[in-house]
């Protein structure tokens, strides 16, 4: 096994020379973990520090130096995400971070190198343990925090645009959230391909939609679907919408002939009571109807889990998180960091996060 070295690996220093990087023998380390015990506020979150056993068969330790908080934590932290897992758990959907031990069956040339995993769960953690095979690589060149911002946002964006929806240059999206983690990403890869980009954001937002080439409109405005209009008459060729509830209906209404909307997210029920699977499954009998309607019009609710287990689902996320930090490195894409917390201070980073004031990701390191 390979491990921790003696320049000590460091969020700080993103240009570590790993042809200098002498490996100790220490295989297991003193995580800090950030521990979510059950239906809580922002407050009643745990941090604790545990020994993280040695990586097991196929399995590396990985220093990390940035998470992120989306969307999934805000709802999971009420119970209302589909498939999470009973509580006390550590969340955490993704991650970046340099392997510092690997275990039996591991090429040990990961040692010392950066890489991303989508993890749904885990990722708040100063050190973690993961397959393999779940490994992203990321450049050297890239800094770690803005590398973050493209996993679980970036690939969602991505597959939204350009496999769900299947954009072409001269169109025009609406997006719903266009300040937020994915929103920003996905406005600049839609702008990138010669689309026109509507955003709906808070007014205090605007301007900066502006400089990066969208055209905003209030997200309170009592006639959305009207101002919408108004900047494409006839109709917009897709709509990404995480809102759910009425304005799935809405953004339906607003496609064009041959439109697609695509939902990925529920966020109206953040706040419901009872089980999460039936405004899931209401969302989902909704769409099919959509889709049989004659009219040219599709509908589809987007799930980044879609073919997991299956070669070709890590294949995928490969090949788009590898676009994306090749855009990242041309300076095509310009991540936008909210801010930036350590672990212990995931009380005031989760109320951020859900404060609905951020433009970009809000991303955590240890």
């Amino acid at each position: 096994m390979k491990s921790l070295t003696k320049n000590e690996i460091s969020t700080k220093d993103h240009s570590v020379n790993q042809k200098n990087i002498e490996p100790l023998e220490q295989t297991s380390f003193d995580t800090t973990e950030v521990i979510m015990p059950g239906i809580v506020e922002p407050e009643g979150l745990l941090v604790k520090t545990r020994v993280l056993g040695n990586p097991a068969s196929g399995q590396v330790s990985i220093k990390l130096e940035a998470s992120g908080i989306c969307f999934a934590e805000q709802s999971m932290r009420r119970g209302r995400y589909y498939e999470q897992p009973k509580f006390p758990f550590v969340p955490g959907y993704d991650l970046v971070g340099r392997v510092v031990a690997t275990g039996p069956d591991v090429d040990p040339s990961l040692f010392g190198k950066r890489v991303a995993a989508l993890t749904k769960i885990g990722g708040w953690a100063s050190y973690v343990l993961l397959s393999a095979s779940d490994l992203l690589p990321v450049p050297e060149a890239i800094d770690p925090l803005e590398a973050e911002t493209l996993i679980v946002n970036g690939i969602t964006a991505w597959q939204m645009l350009h496999v769900k929806a299947k954009i072409k240059r001269g169109q025009t999206i609406l997006v719903h959230g266009a300040n937020g983690g994915v929103g920003t990403i996905l406005s600049q890869l839609a702008i990138y391909a010669g689309v026109r980009v509507i955003g709906t954001a808070s007014p205090r937002h605007h301007e900066t939609l502006r400089a990066q080439g969208v055209q905003p409109i209030d997200y309170n405005d009592i006639d959305l679907a009207g101002s919408v209009l108004k900047l494409a008459p006839g109709g917009v060729d897709a709509v990404f919408d995480h809102l759910g509830g009425a304005s799935f209906a809405r953004s339906f209404g607003l496609l064009a002939k041959g439109g697609v909307l695509v939902c990925y997210a529920i966020a109206s029920a953040l706040n419901d009571t009872g089980n999460i699977l039936f405004p899931f499954l209401k969302v989902l009998l909704q769409l099919a109807w959509w889709n049989i309607l004659p009219n040219g019009r599709k509908a589809y609710f987007y799930n980044i889990w879609d073919g997991k287990g299956s070669e070709a689902f890590q294949a995928q996320l490969r090949e788009n998180f590898a676009q994306l930090t090749t855009l990242l490195a041309s300076g095509v894409l310009k991540p936008q960091i909210a801010a930036q917390f350590p672990l212990a201070q995931i009380t005031a980073a989760m109320k951020f996060a859900e404060s609905r004031t951020a433009y970009g990701k809000v991303v955590l390191v240890p």
